[in-house]
C-alpha cells in the first residue's frame, strides 16, 4: 500500500465524496493507504500543499480566483469537483412549511461570515429578490460558537453546513426552513485540489479512479449505508441525523455523478463573487482548474 495524505479545510458530511473515498474503501482497493487531517482553524488546507504535508487537499475554486486577486499564481490547481451546489441551510425556531426569503428582512440572523459562505449567502438573498441589508446579520464567530449561541436563545435564524442544522432539529432547537443552494443553483462551489506536477503522477491517477467510483456510489447507495460507513468519523452527531444529513445533500443534487469542474459552475461562481465585490475581473478558468488526472 502506498500511503496518501488528504486534507480537508472543512470536514462535515458534505464533503462526503472525498471522506468516502476511504470510508467506503475505494482508494484501499487501488492499493493507496489514507491519511486524513483537518487544517487548523482560520487555515486552509492549500498550506499542506505548499510544505508537502499532503498529496490532495479539500477546497474551493475561490481560493484560485483569490490568489489571482492578489495578482499572484495559485499554488494548486483544482481538479474536480466535491460539491457542484452551496450545501448551507437556513434553520428557524418553528417550523415553516411557508417560508420565503422575505420573512428574513429585519430579523436576526447569525451567518457564518466565512468569505464564501457569505458571499455565496448574499447572491442567494440577491437571486431571491431579498436586500441583504435589511437583515440583522450576525457574526457569532465559529462554526461551534455560532451553534451555540443559537442554542442560547440568540438569533432568529442561523446559517450553517450540514449535520449541524440536522442535529438542530434533532435536539428540537430548530427546524430547517430552506436551503442556500436552491435560489442560487450550480456553481463551483468546494473541489479536490493538488499540485501540479502530482497530478501527473500514477498516484494520481490511481486516485481519480477511486474517486469516480466513490461518487458513482453515492449516488446509488442508500443514506443509510454511507452514514453508518461514516459515522466513526462524527462521534458526537446521532447516526440517524448523520443519514439525514446525507439523504438532504443527495436530494439537494451537490454530489452530481461527473468529477469535472465545468465551466459553467465556474462562471455561475465568478457571478457570486462579482456580487460580493471580491473580484475586479472575470479571471481565466483554465488559470484556476485543471482537467482530472485519467487512466
Amino acid at each position: 500500500m502506498t500511503k496518501i495524505r488528504i486534507q480537508f479545510t472543512r470536514f462535515s458530511a458534505f464533503y462526503s465524496p472525498l471522506i468516502s473515498t476511504f470510508t467506503g474503501g475505494f482508494l484501499q482497493a487501488e492499493g493507496l493507504e489514507p491519511e486524513h487531517s483537518i487544517a487548523a482553524p482560520g487555515a486552509t488546507a492549500i498550506a499542506a500543499l505548499q510544505d508537502g504535508t499532503a498529496e490532495v487537499v479539500q477546497s474551493a475554486p475561490s481560493q484560485g480566483i483569490a490568489a489571482l486577486e492578489r495578482g499572484e499564481t495559485p499554488p494548486a490547481m483544482h481538479f474536480a469537483q466535491i460539491n457542484e451546489m452551496d450545501g448551507f441551510f437556513l434553520t428557524g425556531r418553528g417550523p415553516d412549511p411557508e417560508f420565503s426569503w422575505g420573512k428574513l428582512a429585519g430579523k436576526q440572523v447569525l451567518i457564518d461570515h466565512g468569505v464564501q459562505p457569505l458571499a455565496m449567502f448574499r447572491y442567494a438573498c440577491h437571486k431571491a429578490g431579498v436586500d441583504y441589508g435589511a437583515i440583522a446579520a450576525v457574526d457569532a464567530g465559529s462554526g461551534a460558537e455560532m451553534d451555540a449561541a443559537f442554542r442560547a436563545g440568540t438569533g432568529d435564524y442561523i446559517h450553517q453546513q450540514g449535520p449541524a442544522p440536522q442535529q438542530l432539529e434533532h435536539d428540537r432547537v430548530g427546524h430547517v426552513v430552506a436551503r442556500v443552494g436552491d435560489p442560487i443553483g450550480a456553481c463551483a462551489f468546494s473541489s479536490l485540489a493538488a499540485r501540479r506536477e502530482w497530478l501527473a503522477t500514477d498516484m494520481a491517477k490511481a486516485f481519480m479512479r477511486a474517486y469516480r467510483k466513490t461518487r458513482a456510489y453515492l449516488g446509488a447507495a442508500p443514506a443509510a449505508e454511507i452514514a453508518r460507513a461514516e459515522h466513526a468519523l462524527f462521534p458526537e452527531i446521532d447516526l440517524g441525523v448523520l443519514t439525514e444529513t446525507i439523504a438532504a445533500y443527495q436530494a439537494l443534487g451537490c454530489w452530481s455523478p461527473h468529477v469535472e469542474i465545468t465551466r459553467d459552475a465556474f462562471e455561475a461562481t465568478l457571478d457570486v463573487f462579482e456580487h460580493a465585490g471580491h473580484i475586479t475581473q472575470r479571471h481565466a478558468y483554465d488559470d484556476v482548474i485543471a482537467a482530472p488526472p485519467e487512466g
